[in-house]
């Protein structure tokens, strides 16, 4: 008798979302309740920018993703239930950002994001 593999976690949508400026295959990786915690040079670690469900997380990305500018993803990493990831991003005056991410998943789905990012001042 054989077991039922979990969903996997699908990083061609991943990577599709983040360079081809795609909010929506980026949300697809969410579940409802998923929360994202951003910590940067204004949001630090004690008073992280945190958005709950799906709603919220759409809003950044769809911000986010948005903008001028373009978004490279350099590395990923899925072991388990957890994933890593970095992203490069550059705006069109050479500006550029530098993200990590770590993620717990439910059911191949992201439930918690932790988002560290630097940029170029």
């Amino acid at each position: 008798m054989g077991t039922a593999a979990a969903p996997a976690f699908d990083t061609e949508a991943l990577r599709r979302g983040i360079e081809g400026h795609s909010a929506a295959d980026l949300l697809s990786l969410y579940a409802d309740d998923a929360e994202l915690r951003v910590v940067d040079r204004n949001t630090q670690p004690s008073h992280p920018m945190v958005k709950h469900g799906r709603g919220e997380i759409a809003d950044m990305l769809n911000d986010v993703y948005g903008r001028d500018m373009t978004h490279r993803l350099e590395q990923c990493v899925v072991q388990d239930d957890h994933v890593a990831f970095s992203e490069s991003c550059q705006y069109p005056d050479g500006v550029k950002v530098l993200s990590t991410s770590m993620m717990s998943l439910r059911d191949g789905k992201i439930v918690e994001q932790t988002l560290l990012q630097a940029w170029d001042e």
